[in-house]
């Protein structure tokens, strides 16, 4: 049976569609039409004038509804992905902190099963770490951070298909070799938990590590040395015109006037929005997976207060910062949920918008930026119309 979208301003490639439709069947888009009137037979869904925009493809999240995708259980993954989607995620990446290989496999494991099940919101598994930057280590747990070790990135990128990204620091021993063969399994490296400098940075973005994980957050700017300057590992990427970044779009992470400066210089085709939430996102529940995290203004902080740790945010929340604190246009904020993670994570050829053969991910915005419907490969999460 068709479903068909009226009565809402439709984001599409092109930009804003007014009057128009969508129609969706079996999970897919069957078409975006330039005119709204009703198909016979077809299950009619009103957006009373909401924006209807491409459903969020979350890159980098650690859990939410009050479980963590640290534990590696099913329990755990289908709790915290049903947990965001009712905010607007239709497709993610659940993401691992530094982890041993023991934790890694047993969610790989889960997530291996879930992909295979029909229309599955998983795309991959995302690993932040355990290759960082001891001084860089922020709310990593520090006993786990290492350099690379060869004999284990080969055998887990060798086994496990379901790993899409490995975030890394390139100023490490070792770097280079694991760089290429995360390139060779057709994982993104990503730099992140860094100190790196320019030269370090320029070689490894050389080599294929092209995205930068919660860009400004554990990541240096500028170095003084006595009286001279040296480039940060933020002006680094900003210098290379091919990094990608991701900005943890909370306002709290990453300052609304920042949201906005990174936006104007990398552009919405070079910058992902991310929660980068932990387990007390989309819960009534404070408490993190890690016992060193509080819950204290509005973000996950290490007890001792020496560095923040995750969010609490979801997808809707990402697009009202950037639109009413960052005064980033709404389209382009929710391309930065949506087209950029597509094509940073090589999935664009059927999500990341509103065009005919794709996924139906859908979800509406009133105009306050606050989230009334979704739409995930068809299927009908929330509905507040």
């Amino acid at each position: 049976m068709f479903k068909q979208i009226i009565n809402g301003r439709i984001l599409t490639p092109q930009g804003w569609l007014e009057g128009g439709s969508v129609i969706v069947e079996d999970g897919k888009i069957a078409e975006v039409s330039n005119n709204n009137f009703a198909i016979e037979g077809a299950e009619i869904i009103d957006a009373k004038g909401c924006d209807i925009v491409p459903g969020g493809i979350e890159m980098h999240v650690h859990g939410g509804g009050g479980r963590d995708f640290m534990e590696g259980e099913e329990e755990a993954f289908r709790v915290a992905i049903d947990a965001h989607m009712q905010y607007g995620t239709t497709s993610i990446f659940p993401t691992l902190s530094s982890s041993t290989v023991p934790m890694i496999e047993k969610a790989c494991e889960t997530c291996t099963k879930l992909m295979a099940e029909p229309n599955s919101p998983i795309l991959g598994l995302h690993l932040e770490g355990p290759y960082f930057n001891p001084k860089q280590a922020g709310a990593q747990i520090p006993e786990w951070i290492k350099a690379p070790v060869k004999e284990e990135y080969e055998y887990l990128l060798e086994k496990w298909p379901c790993l899409k990204r490995w975030d890394e620091a390139p100023e490490l021993e070792g770097s280079h070799e694991f760089i290429k063969c995360c390139c060779k399994h057709g994982v993104l490296p990503s730099i992140g938990h860094t100190r790196a400098k320019y030269d370090e940075v320029a070689a490894a973005n050389e080599l294929g590590m092209t995205h930068a994980t919660h860009f400004y957050n554990a990541m240096p700017v500028v170095y003084k040395n006595r009286e001279f300057k040296e480039t940060g590992t933020v002006e680094s990427i900003f210098a290379l015109e091919n990094m990608t970044v991701e900005m943890i779009a909370d306002g709290i992470h990453v300052p609304p006037v920042m949201l906005r400066m990174i936006y104007q210089i990398k552009g919405v085709e070079r910058t992902a929005l991310i929660t980068d939430a932990l387990a007390c996102a989309a819960s009534k529940d404070d408490t993190a997976f890690d016992p060193r995290v509080v819950l204290e203004d509005g973000v996950c902080k290490l007890a001792d207060r020496s560095a923040l740790a995750g969010s609490i945010a979801t997808m809707d929340r990402l697009v009202r910062t950037c639109v009413q604190q960052a005064g980033i246009p709404m389209e382009d904020a929710c391309r930065m949920i949506s087209e950029t993670p597509a094509k940073i994570m090589g999935v664009y050829d059927r999500k990341g918008s509103l065009e005919k053969g794709k996924d139906a991910d859908i979800i509406f915005f009133d105009k306050a930026q606050e989230l009334t419907f979704v739409m995930q490969m068809g299927r009908i999460v929330r509905n507040e119309l």
